[in-house]
């Protein structure tokens, strides 16, 4: 298993602790020196806040323990790597970007929304270090499932994803 994956797991863990409490299962880690320092779910029920996407919340985690540690907060994050599951949104990519976060590693496309070249291509205007599709399957089926158990069938807007063949 590589870093990527091993990291990744831990992210599918944190979208599968999202889906336990109702939210739409995507989770997030960040990385710094082969460690993580941060973790993140979708919240956007448990706080009704619309902007608190699984990377909004880690990044959040990540600039709480910082500055408790360090006493500041760096705005240089060139130095971090942030998995998730799903391909970021404008609003999280935006605030990686800004923060410089030094990679950005992915599972599963996001076909409405991925500002990381599946329906945006901010990641390659700003020209941020983008991996995509590392676990893609692990992380794209809480996903399909909680998209079937609230939709009450598989969800129409997931069906032109096709996931590679093993």
């Amino acid at each position: 298993m590589t870093d990527d994956e091993r990291f990744m797991s831990e992210a599918v863990a944190e979208a599968l602790e999202g889906a336990a409490e109702g939210e739409v299962p995507i989770g997030a880690v960040v990385v710094k020196n082969g460690e993580i320092i941060a973790r993140g779910h979708n919240r956007r029920v448990a706080l009704s806040d619309i902007t608190a996407h699984a990377e909004m919340i880690c990044l959040r985690d990540f600039s709480a323990k910082y500055q408790r540690e360090n006493g500041e907060l760096s705005f240089d994050l060139s130095g971090v790597t942030i998995y998730s599951t799903l391909e970021p949104c404008a609003m999280c990519l935006g605030a990686m970007i800004h923060y410089k976060i030094g990679r950005i590693v992915f599972g599963e496309r996001d076909i409405l929304l991925g500002a990381c070249g599946s329906r945006f291509d901010f990641d390659k205007e700003a020209g941020v270090n983008v991996c995509g599709g590392v676990l893609r399957q692990e992380a794209r089926k809480p996903l399909m499932d909680f998209f079937e158990k609230h939709l009450g069938h598989r969800s129409h807007r997931w069906k032109d994803i096709e996931l590679p063949a093993k």
